[in-house]
């Protein structure tokens, strides 16, 4: 007979999950000062459309009702907005649910989920709540290595992660790079092209994914209406892949993950394409106007394409991310840290309105002053 361990005394989870720190969003509040300017969640500072914004406020006496659970009049909507087809179209609470429910079809224990070593926290948590091991690899430059990502990929590579553009580096990959990468992986490793920020992106190389998605059978398209569409309290997200994948998704996916009042708004949020031109413009005014006085302050700025930009500030002496951080919450200015991404030496910076911006350009100027 074998000797057999004792049984636990305890109902105990996995090893995987034991293994995730809790992701730890944006600072939101701060003590002893009379207004806060929140720059640390990449939040839309322009809020949401109009539209988007009645229709869910009429939702209200529905509340009582459950939601479609198949968001027909929102895929439908995304499928007009964006030229695509509905019915290769998922929704869920975020994208990063999206995110999630793709480790929990296509990853387990035994299995590896790629991503690069700066890329969104989320990659690393969803792989390991499904017990699968997240790789990290390297970055040259803050960017995507794509020769080094297509040589470690392997038999055990089920999924490869990659934002484009990267939070938190805003940094971005050209359609061509994209395509290089998915030819370099295996034909049994899904592609998936993490495209929050899209609606943000100005150069002309820059494709979200939905062309190579339609070329093939092994690449998948996210996206979120947290970023430019200003729903980010609501929670909701889309998916686009080949049938199967999308087949998949729906199939462990809850009946009912989206709410109403998210689908009524995002319903709403897509078709606004004078709130989002707006949005998308001011945007691009306001970072490039942050990044340049952060330039003429001393500090370096990572090329961005979202929404914010990295700045690096360095671990020693008074100039210190650190201290940087503490002088601005003094300040009522929250942004965010970088530790938890690998970049102590950084802080991301949120472009928020002209006037919020301006507040934090002023107090960096007294920050550095003599």
């Amino acid at each position: 007979m074998t000797d057999q361990q004792p049984l636990p005394t305890s109902p105990q989870p996995l090893p995987g999950p034991l293994r995730i720190a809790p992701y730890v969003g944006g600072k939101a509040t701060v003590g002893g000062v009379n207004r806060v300017v929140k720059l640390s969640s990449n939040e839309n500072p322009y809020g949401a459309s109009p539209a988007a914004i009645d229709a869910f406020r009429e939702t209200g006496d529905q509340l009582a009702l459950y939601p479609d659970g198949g968001a027909t009049a929102l895929r439908e909507a995304i499928g007009k907005a964006e030229g695509l087809d509905p019915a290769r179209i998922v929704c869920g609470a975020g994208s990063d649910e999206i995110l999630s429910l793709l480790c929990l079809a296509y990853a387990g224990p035994g299995d590896e989920v790629m991503h690069s070593a700066h890329g969104f926290l989320m990659y690393r948590l969803s792989a390991l709540a499904v017990g699968a091991e997240p790789v990290s690899i390297p970055e040259q430059n803050l960017t995507a290595d794509i020769d080094a990502m297509i040589a470690a990929a392997n038999e055990r590579t089920k999924i490869v992660f990659l934002a484009n553009p990267n939070n938190p580096t805003g940094t971005m990959i050209a359609d061509s790079e994209i395509r290089r990468l998915r030819d370099g992986l295996p034909a049994h490793t899904l592609l998936v092209i993490d495209a929050a920020y899209a609606e943000y992106v100005e150069d002309p190389d820059y494709e979200p994914g939905a062309r190579l998605v339609e070329e093939r059978e092994d690449t998948v398209m996210t996206r979120t209406f947290s970023k430019i569409h200003g729903l980010a309290a609501l929670r909701l997200g889309w998916g686009y892949g080949p049938a199967s994948v999308i087949d998949a998704l729906n199939r462990v996916r809850g009946p009912f993950n989206v709410s109403a009042p998210a689908l009524a708004a995002g319903t709403k949020a897509i078709a606004d394409d004078a709130f989002i031109k707006q949005a998308r413009e001011g945007n691009a005014v306001e970072r490039a106007r942050v990044a340049d006085a952060l330039e003429r302050l001393g500090f370096s700025v990572t090329p961005s394409q979202g929404n914010f930009v990295l700045a690096e500030f360095g671990t020693n002496g008074p100039r210190s991310a650190e201290n940087a951080d503490t002088f601005l919450q003094k300040r009522g200015i929250l942004i965010r840290r970088m530790e938890g991404y690998g970049l102590p030496a950084h802080l991301r910076i949120s472009i928020g309105t002209t006037e919020e911006n301006g507040l934090l350009l002023a107090a960096l100027e007294d920050f550095v002053a003599p």
